[in-house]
């Protein structure tokens, strides 16, 4: 199952995009596979020599089975090498940059987040990409007619 982040290409433009392993109970992985999550409003950060998701929401698979110290909102570190970490850690300080997670699905048997370098739009990049997406709606809608 894979959980997107369909607002992150709406409000940024990704510049470009990573791959990590993400640590979680195994309760977490049933409600990932099961589509139990949401990234929106989640963001990665670094601290220190270490990479973790800030904001993503994943509710416990079975209420009456979970830990009663649970909480869906914590923090989870992601698993990244060095080089990698070291690398991001200088695109999270420069500015107007900021790591935002894409999407969490399984790769094999793992669950992987897909995050990305990204940049912010203003309001005028997304108006236009508004009015691309309904110039291509009204041409799909035309040729539909032939």
């Amino acid at each position: 199952m894979t959980i997107q982040n369909k607002k992150v290409y709406f409000d940024y433009e990704i510049l470009e995009t990573y791959e990590a392993g993400i640590e979680l109970f195994g309760f977490e992985v049933k409600s990932i596979r099961a589509g139990n999550a949401h990234l929106e409003g989640s963001r990665v950060i670094i601290r220190g020599s270490e990479a973790f998701l800030v904001g993503a929401s994943i509710p416990p698979y079975q209420q009456p089975n979970t830990p009663p110290s649970y909480e869906p909102d914590r923090t989870r570190k992601l698993l990244l090498h060095k080089k990698e970490l070291a690398y991001l850690a200088g695109k999270e300080h420069e500015k107007g940059l900021t790591l935002v997670p894409i999407k969490l699905y399984n790769k094999n048997r793992n669950i992987k987040l897909e995050f990305g370098v990204a940049r912010g739009k203003k309001k005028a990049d997304k108006r236009e990409t508004i009015k691309k997406r309904e110039v291509k709606r009204t041409i799909e809608r035309e040729l539909k007619k032939y």
